[in-house]
C-alpha cells in the first residue's frame, strides 16, 4: 500500500467512525471525508480539477431523487395508509394473525416506500391497534422493523443500496425480481416464523376489534386516483425500461415531473420532506470511494478476495454475503454498497449475477441485526419510548440478531442453490 492509498484509507475509516459515533450527523460525517478525498486527492494528483465530477454517479442520484419524490406525493394520498388499516381489519382481533398481517404489509409496503417512510406508517397502524386492543407494542414494533429492513429486498428501487448496485451492475428491475424474488419472499415466510417463536408469549388474547372506517383519511378522491394511478405508471415502466432502451433514473425523474404536475401539492412541501440526509450522504460518500479507487486499492482487495477464495466462484459469493452483510449490521448498507461495488467489478467472474445478488442480500439482511445498524431500527426503539416502553440493546440484539443469522443462512443455500455453485 502507497502512503498515498493510506491517507485515503484512513479518510474512508474516520468517515465511518464518525456516522457509527454519531459525532456528527451522518451526511455532515460523509462531506467532511468527501472535502479531504478532494483536499487530498488534487495535492497528490490522484485526480484533476475536471476529474471531480465523474467521481459521483449522477444517474444513481437521479433514480433515488426521482423515486422519492414519487412515493412522497403518493404517500400523501393515503393510499398506504389505507392498505394499513385494511390489513387490521382483517385480523378480526386475532393477534397471531394481526402479527402475521402486520409483519407481511410492512415487508409489501417497504417494496415501494423507503424504510423510514414505511415505518412512519406502520407505527401509526401499531400504536393505533396497541392502544385499542391494549396489546404490547413491542412485539408488532421490533417485528415491523425487522420485515421493513427485509422488503424491498428483491426491487431495484426497494433500498438505496439496491439502487446503487443496480446502476452499477447494470441490472434492470426484473432482473431484480426474476433471481431474487423467490428467495425474499421465503424470507419473509422463514422470518416471520423466527419473529413469532420468539414473541409468542408476548402477543396477547383476542380481543374484538373496534369499528373504523379506512377510507376516512382520504380526503380527497380525485388526488387518491391520480396518485394510484401514477403508481401503476411508474411500476410499469419499470418493469418495461429495458425494452424501451432508456435507464431507470429517466423513468424515475419522468414520472416525478409527472407527479409534481398532476398533484396540485406545492412542489416546496414535497422538497422539504425529501430524505436529503440519504442525498447528501451518498453524494459524499461516491468521493470517498472514487478516491480509493483512483489509487487502485479497491481493485487489489477484489484481486485479494479473489485470491481467498482461491478462484472458487462458490467461495466467492459466500464471502461476498456474510462480509457485506455481517459488515452491515455495523455501518450504514450504504457506505457497504458503495466500498464492494468496484471490489466486485473488478472480480472477474464467469457469475458475475450470482456475486451481485449475493451482495444485494447482504447489504439488505444486515441492516437490522442490532438497534444502531439502520435508521429503520433506531426510529422503532424511539417510537417505543415514546409510548413509554423501553428496549435494550441485548434484548433488540437477540432478536435482531438471531433472525439477521437465520436470514444470511438461509439466502446462502438459495444462491448456491438458484445459481448452480455446487458441482
Amino acid at each position: 500500500m502507497t502512503s498515498e492509498s493510506g491517507i485515503f484509507v484512513i479518510i474512508y475509516l474516520l468517515t465511518l467512525l464518525l456516522v457509527a459515533t454519531e459525532m456528527v450527523p451522518m451526511s455532515v460525517a460523509a462531506l467532511i471525508g468527501a472535502l479531504l478525498t478532494i483536499w487530498f486527492g488534487l495535492s497528490y494528483n490522484i485526480f484533476s480539477y475536471n476529474d471531480m465530477a465523474s467521481l459521483i454517479d449522477l444517474k444513481v442520484i437521479g433514480l433515488l431523487l426521482g423515486t422519492m419524490i414519487v412515493l412522497e406525493v403518493t404517500y400523501r394520498s393515503g393510499i398506504f395508509h389505507l392498505i394499513a388499516l385494511y390489513t387490521i381489519k382483517l385480523s378480526r382481533g386475532d393477534p397471531r394473525l394481526l402479527f402475521a398481517i402486520t409483519s407481511f404489509t410492512a415487508a409489501g409496503v417497504s417494496m415501494l416506500l423507503s424504510d423510514s417512510t414505511a415505518l412512519l406508517m406502520m407505527a401509526a397502524a401499531v400504536i393505533t391497534i396497541s392502544r385499542v386492543m391494549e396489546y404490547d407494542p413491542t412485539p408488532y414494533f421490533i417485528s415491523a422493523a425487522i420485515m421493513i429492513n427485509l422488503g424491498g429486498t428483491s426491487t431495484l428501487i426497494g433500498s438505496v443500496s439496491n439502487m446503487i448496485i443496480g446502476v452499477e451492475s447494470g441490472l434492470g428491475f426484473t432482473e431484480f425480481i426474476k433471481y431474487l424474488t423467490p428467495c425474499e419472499f421465503a424470507l419473509w415466510v422463514l422470518t416471520l416464523l423466527t419473529l413469532y417463536f420468539l414473541y409468542r408469549p408476548r402477543l396477547g388474547e383476542k380481543k374484538p376489534v373496534p369499528e373504523f372506517n379506512p377510507w376516512e383519511n382520504v380526503r380527497d378522491m380525485r388526488f387518491f386516483t391520480y396518485s394510484a394511478l401514477l403508481l401503476v405508471i411508474f411500476i410499469g415502466l419499470f418493469l418495461i425500461h429495458e425494452s424501451l432502451n432508456i435507464g431507470p433514473e429517466v423513468i424515475a425523474l419522468g414520472c416525478a415531473v409527472l407527479a409534481l404536475a398532476v398533484s396540485g401539492i406545492d412542489p416546496s412541501e414535497v422538497f422539504r420532506s425529501l430524505d436529503w440526509e440519504t442525498i447528501f450522504f451518498l453524494s459524499g460518500f461516491f468521493f470517498i470511494v472514487g478516491g480509493l479507487e483512483e489509487t487502485g486499492l479497491l481493485l487489489q482487495l477484489s484481486q485479494g478476495i479473489f485470491n481467498i477464495a482461491g478462484g472458487n466462484i462458490l467461495l466467492a459469493v459466500v464471502l461476498t454475503l456474510w462480509l457485506s452483510g455481517l459488515v452491515s449490521a455495523i455501518v450504514s448498507n450504504i457506505a457497504v454498497a458503495l466500498t464492494f461495488v468496484p471490489v466486485i467489478k473488478g472480480v472477474h467472474s464467469f457469475n458475475p449475477v450470482a456475486l451481485w445478488s449475493a451482495l444485494v442480500l447482504g447489504t439488505n439482511l444486515g441492516g437490522a441485526a442490532t438497534p444502531m445498524s439502520g435508521i429503520v431500527c433506531v426510529m422503532a426503539l424511539n417510537a417505543l419510548k415514546r409510548e413509554g416502553v423501553d428496549v435494550s440493546f441485548a434484548d433488540f440484539t437477540k432478536v435482531g440478531g438471531l433472525t439477521t443469522l437465520v436470514q444470511l443462512g438461509f439466502s446462502t443455500l438459495y444462491v448456491i442453490l438458484r445459481f448452480g455453485l455446487v458441482g
